[in-house]
Order: structure tokens, then sequence, then C-alpha cells
């Protein structure tokens, strides 16, 4: 897909009066902590001020995350409108989400639907991918296909059904598919970039203001695995 713009390494996917997408990299946040870095939200928000001249305050709504150590496609809101909008089309799953994962391990089918039930941990910010029901749990689920084979690789198409915290890197754990450099999800060693290969690759939804579909692709992060591909 065409990049709309790039400015100061923010990949803009597509903008208008109420939306603006990014392409977020591997180590962007979604909100402050104690890293002190930069939030992308505020990342976003210094372009609108300065492309727009606005006085004061910019008015940005975060509709949906992404974790730190993965990329691709984020949606924000320009209008207090298109936020409450576009939280229900989330929120009621009226949207197409697709994400690419590498893994090391081959995934026991081709493609197939996986049903767990994620049970969240606090306080080490984990989720753990039971397959039968747990205290506290949340059902979950996803289809996956294998769409490419590297050298020591295998690309995985992941198509969410349900949104659970950390859903696609514990389920894929859960079937002995760690994602490369995800240490907390079983893989071996990191990444150099301290990130791990799941990108939000393609989003599709009905525009909450002109109803037009709107049908979104973000380019791969440009590594050594991606660019295999």
């Amino acid at each position: 897909m065409k990049i709309v713009s790039t400015k100061d390494n923010l990949q803009i996917l597509h903008e208008d009066n109420h939306l603006i997408v990014v392409n977020k990299r591997v180590g962007d946040i979604a909100q402050g902590d104690t890293s002190g870095d930069k939030p992308l939200p505020d990342i976003v928000k210094e372009y609108l001020k300065e492309k727009y001249n606005k006085p004061g305050e910019v008015f940005l709504g975060v509709v949906h995350r992404l974790d730190r150590p993965t990329s691709g496609i984020v949606v924000f809101a320009k209008t207090s409108k298109a936020l409450t909008r576009m939280n229900e089309l989330f929120s009621s799953r009226e949207t197409q989400k697709t994400y690419w994962a590498v893994v090391k391990n081959k995934p026991p089918k081709e493609e197939d639907t996986l049903v767990h039930f994620i049970k969240r941990n606090q306080q080490n910010n984990t989720s753990k991918a039971h397959s039968k029901e747990v205290p506290e749990s949340k059902k979950a689920s996803l289809d996956y296909k294998i769409i490419a084979t590297l050298k020591t690789y295998y690309v995985l198409e992941v198509a969410l059904h349900t949104g659970r915290h950390h859903q696609i890197r514990a389920q894929l754990q859960a079937i002995g598919c760690p994602i490369k450099g995800d240490l907390k999800y079983g893989f071996d060693r990191s990444n150099p970039d301290g990130g791990i290969h799941l990108h939000a690759r393609y989003l599709a939804f009905i525009h909450p203001v002109s109803k037009e579909k709107i049908n979104l692709i973000a380019p791969l992060p440009d590594d050594v695995i991606w660019n295999s591909i």
C-alpha cells in the first residue's frame, strides 16, 4: 500500500478529517511508561499541530493499541465523533484484522482455527492460553495459515476473532510456535532491536463518518527476515 507521508519516522497510511492511521514501528509505545520514551500519540499530535499550524492542544483519540515490541497498523481519531464510532466498531468486532507472525517451529497444520481460554496475569503482564476454561479466563479464537516458508522460519497469517490480551502471542506459544524474538512467550533468544516478529498487516472497516470501505495494508519493517518474504 502507498504510504501517504513519512515525517520523523512517522509512516502515515491514511489521513482524513476524522482519522489518521500510522504504521507503528517496533519500540513505539502506546502510552507513557517508566521508560520516559515519547508515546506514539504524542508524536502524532506534534505532527498534526505542525502540519495544520494548530494553536493549543490537539485532539487525538486512541482507538486501539499494539504492544511495544510489535509493529503495524494503529488507528487514531481526530474528532470525538470518530473516536466514539470507531470504539464501537472495534468493540463489536466490525473490523477485519490480519497479522503476520514469524515462527521457528512449523505449526501442526497448514491452517487451523485455534480456540483457547486466555487468563491474564496482571503482575507480570502476561497471558496464558489454556485448552479448557479456567477461573477468570476468557475464550479466545483465531485462524492461522502458513503463507511462506523461509530457510529456518515459517510466516503465518493470523486473523483474530476475539481481542484478548497478548492473544496471538499466547495462542501460538500454546501450539509450540512462539514468535521470533518473543522471550516472554517461549522464544529462545531476543531480536537485536528488542522487538518481536509480529506485524499488524491488514485492517478493513467502514469509515465512521463517510461510510466508505477503508482497506489498509502496513508495509513490513525493514529487516533481514521480513525482507526475505
